[in-house]
This record gives C-alpha cells, structure tokens and sequence, in this order.
C-alpha cells in the first residue's frame, strides 16, 4: 500500500513537499524493533515511555518514513518526517485505511463501564454463536471468533491490533462483534473513528484514577461517556439503577434509539421480579422474571447475585435487539458459563471454591456480600492487588475484607516490578492491627495451597483478582500460572494421600 493510500483523510497532517507519497510500504508499527525498510514507524507517546525517542532505533533497522508530533531533528537528512497533532488518533486512522476498514462491515457492540464489562460480553457472545450469529468477541477474557482464542495484552487493544483482528474476523465470515470498550481505549483513541452499532453502559464508580491512568474521577467519567457521543451509535442501553444513569442518558445524541434496565428504577424498559437463589453441585446461580414491552419470561443463569441479574438483562436486551426470540435467548442463557467469572471450581465435596476476576472495591464488595447471602461457616478471601499501578485501590481492597470476609490470604496478584511484600503490606494496613483475620503468603501458589490446607466443612472460599487469566506479571515477563490447575491439584493431594 502506497505511503499515500495509508494517509488517506487523516486528519491534521503536515506533509512535507519532499515526501514519495508514491512510496510503497509493507505495513504500519509503533514498536521500534519492529520496524523495518518498508514500514511507516508512528511515534506514540505512552504513560511510561515515548516512541519519539526511539525513532532512531527504528531508522537503525532501516525505516525512513515517520509520523510524530514533534520534529524528529536527531534523525538524518534521508527520513522523512511527518507532522500531526495526535499520533494515536492518527494511528487509528492509518490501521483502518491499512486494513480496508473492517469496522465497516461488523455490526459492533460496546460495552462500558466498571463493573460487568467482560460477563455481559462474553453472554451477548455466547448467546449470538449458539443462534446461529457468527460474533466475535474482544475484552479482558481475550479475543475470540470462530476456533480462534487469543490472549490480548489490553481490555482493549491498540488501534492497529483492533483493526488487524476485525479484518481477520471479517475474513473469517464474523458478521458481529462484542467489544469490552475500557475508559483506556476511549482516553487513547483505540477506538477512534469506529462506529458502535450498540453501546451499553452497566455502571460506573470509582477506579483506574491514578498518576498512569485518569487523572480524575471526572475524566473517567467523561472518558466512557464518549462511547455514547463519539461513535456514530444507533442503539444505546443504559442502567437506570446507576447514579449516573441521568448523565449518560442526557448525553445520548436524541436521534439514537434508547432503551434501559433496571431492578429497581420506574418503568425500565426491561426490569428483573422476584429473583431468587439456588446452590447445585456445580454451580451457584440466579433465577429471575423479566419483564419488558408488556411480557414476562422466567430467566435462569448459572451466575449468583444482584449484579449477575444486571448483566443477564443487559445481554438479554442486545440479544433481542439482534433479532433472537425470548425463548431462545432464555434457554441459551440458562446453558452458559464463564471461566474466571464466579467459576464454582468442584475441587473438595465439603467446601467451595469460586475463582472471579473481582479486582476493585465495587466488585469484590459485590463478590463478598453474594456469598455472604449463601450462609458459609466462614467466607475466606484470597487476593492481593497490581503491581505499578492503581495504588488506592489496595487499601479499598483491604478495607473491603476486612469489613466483609471473616479472613483474609493476602498473596500476590499481578505485582510486575514491584516489592509484593510491600503491595501486601499497604493491604494489611486496613485491618488495623487484627493479625488474627488476615495472613500474608506472598506466593500465591503457596497461598493457594495453604487456603486447601484450612478448607473445613462449610467454608466457601473466594480467590479474587486472576481470574481466567493464565499468567503471572512478574518483572515485566508473563509467567505461567493457573490458580484453577493449581488448587484442583492440591485439592486431589488431600482427597488422596497417595498423591502426596
């Protein structure tokens, strides 16, 4: 594709008169050891390093051709340099021209929110592949369409990687695509110039507000407002239980067609009765009516508490926007589960065992209060927090525990380049001084081990924060690690003692 082609209509440029425009190039890179004689480097400014400053690594490995927002005097006479005001938006426009602009032909849902993104996605998922509807699905969980699953280093990649993965959906005969759309994506301009068929918004409350990340409650907020104003969206559907219902709504352009859910708001459009509980063998769930447009059908899911009830309509609303019938959506509903997502791990027959993905003061609150309601013996929680970043979020983390669970395994999470120790410690602060609620384990598959080791009749343990990943952020490297593989290991040990 010629240098041209890549630059059609993104906006904002400053182009040197002396630039081949004619030049063809083989691709696009924002990753310096990546670069190569064929490619177009583009300089994007990060929360901890900035690509301008390796645009002369790239010209070492041959590239000659650079996108900047600031002059790239170090480089020689021989690189030719252009100008534009914002390189992530440009980017994002560049991959769309690069890759034909896939977005175009996807019917695209967006999820925002804090709070369940990644279950109502995957249920929308799941619910449209099971009808016959070939979607894909981008978010925490990964990236998933057809027999493909990929790892995704973000909830929602770069740009250039976005559109690389809906041009291979699109190739694979996806017509539909679910997306977890994070505050991140919105603030970075990931998804800058995609239009969203759907956005949904689930809630919102306080989080990702630190130095690396939002520099405001306020900016967080306004940041996944922009999914509602920015990207050209048909169908919006919002939850009227949040406290920030009213301000979403009003910014919803007044020609988009609006619907909302709620459990508790007046006259929603879609509202959940008479909810109710069941524990089986495999599972911890909820069983509900759902009420909208003058009907009511009973719905069942294998997902426990409130907040489960929230994502089931969400997914309930977006699927029958998508053409399913009532009916059918109820009994795909009734059929799925999630990895990571409350997953009730059958590992002792006198205990339970649930792996979620709860991460922050809302959703762990959620997490604890739901098992609370099952009346364990004791609930005991195994978590730690990230490493880097999001530094209150550990003594919110803490406060949460200690307040909710009758004790607590503090271990690692994901702790990167960062003292666990002292991750750990900052969590413990909030337990002012009650030694005999918590315990720190700094290795979380020792911590793992020891939680199987105190498992009495009854207790009901939650291991929050890893969820489905398979992986460990240590110093920068992703090291191996399944907490599910690893607990139903040490579960058999003690069932059998051979194994031992």
């Amino acid at each position: 594709m010629t240098l041209n082609t890549l630059l059609a209509d993104v906006k904002g440029l400053d182009v040197p008169e002396s630039t081949p425009l004619a030049r063809e190039l083989s691709g696009v890179c924002y990753d310096s050891r990546r670069a190569t004689a064929d490619s177009l480097f583009v300089c994007i400014k990060g929360a901890l390093s900035d690509g301008h400053f390796y645009a002369r690594s790239a010209y070492e490995k041959g590239c000659r051709f650079f996108l900047a927002q600031k002059p790239l005097s170090e480089l020689p006479a021989d690189a030719h340099v252009v100008l534009c005001n914002d390189t992530r938006r440009a980017l994002a426009e560049i991959s769309a021209n690069l890759f034909n602009h896939p977005a175009r032909e996807l019917h695209i849902i967006g999820i925002t929110g804090t709070k369940g993104k990644t279950t109502t996605a995957l249920l929308i998922y799941h619910i449209l592949n099971a009808c016959g509807i070939p979607c894909g699905y981008i978010g925490t969980s990964g990236v998933k369409y057809g027999s493909f699953c990929f790892e995704s280093a973000n909830t929602t990649p770069e740009s250039y990687i976005l559109h690389e993965y809906m041009r291979n959906m699109r190739r694979a005969g996806v017509t539909h695509l679910v997306m977890e759309v994070s505050s991140q994506a919105l603030y970075l301009g990931r998804v800058h110039g995609i239009s969203f068929h759907t956005a949904v918004f689930t809630n919102l409350s306080e989080d990702h507000i630190g130095e690396h990340e939002h520099p405001s409650f306020e900016h967080y907020k306004a940041c996944k407002q922009a999914l509602f104003t920015d990207h050209n969206i048909q169908y919006a559907l919002l939850n009227a239980d949040d406290p920030y219902y009213e301000e979403f709504a009003a910014r919803v352009p007044q020609d988009v067609r609006t619907e909302c859910y709620a459990i508790h708001a007046d006259k929603p459009d879609y509202r959940a009765v008479s909810m109710e509980r069941f524990k089986q063998n495999d599972c911890l769930g909820t069983v509900f009516t759902c009420q909208h447009h003058g009907r009511s059908l009973t719905l069942s899911q294998n997902f426990p508490g409130t907040f489960s009830v929230y994502n089931a309509l969400a997914a309930f609303a977006v699927c029958k926007d998508a053409g399913i019938s009532d009916e059918t959506i109820a009994k795909k509903l009734a059929d799925i589960s999630i990895a990571g997502r409350f997953e009730l791990v059958k590992a002792l027959p006198y205990a339970t065992f649930i792996i979620d993905y709860a991460h922050n003061r809302a959703s762990l609150t959620s997490a604890l209060e739901t098992l609370r309601a099952y009346e364990p013996k004791r609930l005991i929680c195994l978590f730690g927090s990230v490493g880097g970043r999001t530094f209150a979020r550990r003594a919110e983390l803490g406060s949460v525990a200690f307040e909710l669970a009758d004790f607590s395994i503090l271990t690692s999470d994901n702790p990167d380049d960062e003292d666990p120790q002292r991750i750990l410690r900052e969590i413990a602060t909030q337990f002012r001084g009650n030694t005999d609620r918590y315990v720190i384990i700094p290795d979380r598959a020792e911590a793992i081990r020891y939680a199987v080791s105190i498992a009495r009749e009854g207790d009901v343990f939650l291991f929050a924060g890893k969820g489905h990943e398979r992986y460990q952020l240590v110093f920068g490297e992703k090291r191996p690690f399944c907490e599910r593989d690893i607990l139903l290991a040490e579960c058999a040990k003690k069932l059998d003692p051979l194994l031992l």
